[in-house]
């Protein structure tokens, strides 16, 4: 029976799994993005989330706990030296799965898995947007829309009668000169 197994075993002994795990968050940490399985990216999201977070705090003893999971001396100090000052302010959530379809071979379901502050693309996005939000009546962009289209009307009408009186004389101004010719 299953009672009380939460971890998903991904048909791997304890030890195969360990090491899969510990080998692909060295891989994340170094590339920032790695294409996996949506199920060994779930898995890898357990496991590399309490490292990061260990990872804040710049000690001996988290370094040392760091190192125990991931084995990796250059890892570990890019983990530190790199990935924690850009994570410093962020509560959580350090990584992100991007599910692209599905592998050709067993119709297996891929993802990509990458950490989230290293994403240029994603980050000049949100740059970019506004924190405004919008509410259903139109609010202030639609009356300042509607004044300008009224001012612009009354000028218009404003305008006509003097254009027209404009056109009046050059139109007689033209009569005249074809007259004297």
């Amino acid at each position: 029976m299953r009672h009380g197994k939460k971890n998903n075993s991904l048909s791997r002994t304890a030890s195969h799994r360990k090491a899969m795990l510990s080998n692909m968050a060295c891989s994340l940490i170094e590339h920032k993005r790695i294409s996996t399985t949506v199920a060994k990216a779930k898995a890898l999201r357990v496991y590399v989330e309490p490292l990061i977070t260990k990872s804040k705090t710049d000690s001996t003893h988290s370094r040392r706990t760091v190192f125990s999971y991931l084995g990796n001396k250059e890892s570990v100090s890019e983990l530190f030296r790199e990935v924690a000052p850009k994570v410093a302010n962020r509560p959580g959530g350090y990584t992100r799965i991007i599910r692209t379809g599905f592998r050709l071979g067993d119709n297996a379901e891929m993802c990509m898995i990458e950490l989230v502050d290293f994403n240029e693309l994603m980050l000049n996005e949100t740059s970019t947007k506004s924190t405004t939000r919008r509410s259903r009546r139109g609010g202030a962009k639609a009356t300042t829309a509607e004044t300008t289209v009224e001012t612009e009307t009354e000028a218009k009408v404003e305008d006509a009668p003097e254009a027209k009186a404009d056109e009046a004389t050059e139109t007689a101004a033209e009569e005249g000169t074809e007259e004297e010719k």
